[in-house]
């Protein structure tokens, strides 16, 4: 029996999710911009002033802050780019982001660090059910921006490499 209202619990929270306000399957098209609010946890793609598709993320363990060290467990903030893909990524399909930028670089030389690097826009691995509850009920990356499979797929067929990415606090 508990296992069943558990089950129903998770069915209900990933329709919510998926099917809420704001969270709607995207229209055909290219983005041109790409803005992640970490603290609504959504990323929202554009082409010009119109929003094409939003989708909730899930960030690094640590999500609050600016990334300033490589394994701090932090999504940077800060605007980037999508600098190339990963087809084969152990999360599926991943995009690149430009991370980090001169100022990233600075900011870990200040308090003795390396930045570190492979900050990602990408899936969930694949073959498991427990990624999905997983990714829906916490911040679970190591400072990535992580969305369902089917999403990235998604993601990856309307976003051209360049597009300017900006990670919001």
């Amino acid at each position: 029996m508990r296992n069943r209202i558990g089950k129903a619990f998770f069915l209900g929270l990933c329709l919510t999710v998926l099917s809420g306000p704001g969270f709607a399957a995207p229209d055909i098209g290219s983005a041109d911009r790409v803005v992640i609010e970490k603290a609504r946890r959504q990323m929202t793609l554009f082409s010009g002033d119109h929003q094409i598709a939003r989708y909730y993320v899930a960030l690094g363990q640590q999500p609050v802050g600016k990334k300033r060290c490589q394994g701090d467990l932090r999504t940077p903030e800060g605007t980037y780019s999508i600098s190339g893909r990963k087809p084969n990524s152990d999360f599926y399909r991943a995009l690149r982001i430009s991370y980090p930028s001169e100022d990233d670089v600075a900011r870990a030389r200040e308090v003795g660090c390396d930045p570190g690097g492979d900050i990602m826009i990408h899936g969930l691995r694949p073959g498991s059910r427990e990624n999905l509850r997983k990714h829906l009920l916490t911040d679970w990356t190591h400072g990535c921006v992580a969305v369902t499979n089917d999403e990235i797929e998604q993601i990856w067929a309307m976003v051209p490499d360049g597009t300017p990415v900006d990670i919001r606090p």
